[in-house]
């Protein structure tokens, strides 16, 4: 036996020598051709369960993105009733003086549809406006309530509950409604003093329910609803769930991230894809059986098995036709692309043999021609669009501080502060300046401080004082020049996530300094700080975004000012820890007047 294998592997190699090159090849391609083809054909029935399952995948997702859409346009409209309620009523009303009858009840009819109910309470869960549900139960607690402690100890958040029965209010129609309460801290005004209160918008569970219902997934799939904490929210067999008749595994699916996962529940595998709600933190969770993902048919294996035939015998009668016609020209051209792969400038290409390798011949010579004025355009698109995102960048510009610097000056204008109205304009004027700098983008670093302590003068004012600031430049700092407008959104984050919980013995410092070749600028505070892995956490461009009172710049984006501006080297570094408060570096190339000059000839090109 072994004689013969030996025999027979002798003939075969000599038959190999003596065979042209054009036989060697077609025979060579064909036999790997049908080695892939075979193996194709085994692998079929695996990736047609694989391709099954990401189509079912994308249909999940593309059905939660849909309905998360839908739920969001619904979310956002509460949002803006409860947000024209607060700065067009309640804002613009002094309880002394007037109501808030009118406006509620003039937003409660335009939006009848969705609403059950809008009311305000002060701090001590008093009711001081209801429309249309005004008269309070006798057990009511609204200061009990987690609508209500949930807006006095955020007070810069929007809040939303959990679906629940009105308990609040005595129904005139003995109704029981099911609502999702949104809450929010608002001031009052009584007689030209503030005090704290809460405004409470019910909404009506059914818009959520219309949103959700009927809303079927492929497979005999469905979704459901769940808060942050996986307490169910809308689930198409809820009654069944809460009568213990049906189980869902919605506490295990409140720690799953955004995406697809499979899951063993009850015995059986599951797909499920979640998708986060913006502005509440709900998920939205689509369950697909995996069992049912596995399904084939007769008619897509004979296909299959058809196809494979017939790849075969057509690669096999191409290779042999082709293969005389290709093995020298196809030999030039490699040895020419080798060339060109090795960096030669001028490679002559040769366009000979069959008309499909002259063909590609051609195309090899007008891919290098075209290569050469691509690579040149690359590089002033390159230019421009890096210029256009950091223009992009730096022109964020909150406008909700605008708004409140000058809500603050009209209501100490009214109240007759003038002086510390004047001081809140000038600060506020020189501060636009500087923001504005002539269309500069870099700016000497007395300027950015100058523009800082403009912003911390009209912050002191409007929180009274509750933090005080130093800014200070250390010597050899002088003629440097730093990035635009990279201080104030750290500031605005110390301000309002540094100081949250200070009494009156706030402080915020910044203090710029030359280490070497570097510019250091230091923004610290002595506020509640946090953990060290959540300090690390706010620089990474996956964290998703949180809606919260802060710069719509934000540390993110100046972190990625900095690197696409002066490279990865350079940036934000931020350390913090719980109660000991936190400290933000800004690392910044220490450009002098040549520096820049130099820098910018570089970047305009």
């Amino acid at each position: 036996m072994r004689a013969f294998f030996k025999g027979f592997v002798g003939k075969v190699a000599d038959r190999y020598r003596k065979m042209s090159i054009q036989m060697v090849i077609s025979l060579s391609f064909t036999a790997v051709a049908v080695v892939g083809m075979v193996f194709m054909g085994l692998s079929l029935y695996l990736r047609f369960y694989t391709t099954a399952e990401t189509l079912a995948e994308d249909n999940s997702l593309r059905v939660l993105a849909q309905v998360n859409l839908n739920l969001e346009r619904y979310l956002h409209r509460m949002m803006r009733i409860s947000d024209t309620m607060y700065y067009r009523v309640i804002k613009n009303t002094d309880l002394a003086e007037g109501t808030f009858i009118d406006g509620m009840e003039l937003l409660y009819e335009e939006n009848r549809d969705s609403l059950v109910s809008i009311a305000v309470f002060d701090k001590q869960g008093g009711s001081v406006s209801a429309v249309p549900l005004a008269g309070l139960k006798t057990s009511a607690a609204p200061q009990t309530s987690g609508w209500f402690q949930s807006a006095m100890a955020k007070m810069e958040n929007l809040h939303f509950s959990t679906p629940h029965i009105q308990n609040i209010f005595d129904d005139p129609d003995y109704r029981y409604r099911w609502v999702v309460s949104l809450s929010r801290y608002v001031q009052l005004t009584r007689d030209g003093v503030t005090e704290s209160g809460v405004l409470l918008v019910d909404m009506s569970f059914s818009g959520i329910e219309q949103v959700c219902q009927g809303v079927e997934l492929a497979n005999g799939g469905y979704l459901y609803l769940i808060d942050s904490d996986g307490e169910l929210i809308y689930h198409p067999r809820q009654q069944l769930i809460y009568a213990g008749l049906l189980e869902e595994n919605n506490l295990q699916a409140a720690g799953y991230r955004d995406g697809t996962c499979r899951e063993k529940f009850q015995g059986q595998m599951r797909q499920v894809t979640v998708k986060t709600v913006g502005y509440t933190g709900w998920k939205l969770v689509g369950v697909v059986p995996a069992e049912e993902l596995g399904a084939t048919s007769r008619q897509t294996f004979l296909f299959g098995l058809a196809l494979l035939l017939f790849s075969v015998f057509l690669m096999a009668f191409l290779n042999f036709r082709i293969s005389a016609h290709i093995s020298d020209p196809i030999r030039r051209l490699e040895q020419a692309v080798k060339e060109l792969e090795a960096g030669t400038e001028n490679v002559e290409i040769e366009e000979g043999g069959c008309y499909e390798i002259q063909r590609l011949g051609h195309s090899i010579r007008s891919m290098v021609s075209t290569l050469h004025h691509l690579m040149d355009d690359i590089i002033q698109q390159e230019g421009q669009k890096r210029r256009s995102e950091l223009e992009v960048l730096q022109s964020q510009i909150n406008p909700h501080f605008l708004y409140n610097t000058l809500d603050s000056v009209i209501w100490m204008t009214e109240a007759g502060r003038y002086d510390e109205a004047i001081q809140m304009v000038t600060s506020l004027a020189r501060l636009f300046r500087i923001s504005l700098s002539r269309g500069k983008r870099i700016i000497p670093l007395a300027d950015e401080l100058e523009h800082a302590r403009h912003y911390m003068t009209i912050q002191q004012i409007r929180f009274k004082n509750k933090f005080t600031t130093q800014i200070s430049a250390e010597p050899g700092t002088e003629g440097l020049y730093t990035l635009k407008l990279i201080v104030q959104p750290i500031l605005e984050n110390a301000i309002y996530h540094g100081m949250a919980a200070a009494e009156d013995d706030g402080l915020i410092t910044v203090t710029a300094r030359r280490e070497g070749e570097t510019l250091l600028i230091e923004v610290a505070d002595n506020g509640m700080g946090m953990r060290p892995e959540v300090a690390a956490s706010l620089l990474d461009e996956d964290r998703p975004d949180v809606r919260t009172t802060g710069s719509g710049i934000g540390v993110r984006n100046v972190h990625r000012r900095i690197q696409l501006t002066f490279g990865a080297q350079y940036g934000l570094t931020i350390l913090s820890e719980p109660d000991e408060g936190t400290t933000v570096q800004i690392r910044l190339p220490a450009l002098d007047e040549t520096g820049l000059a130099l820098y910018e000839r570089e970047v305009m090109g």
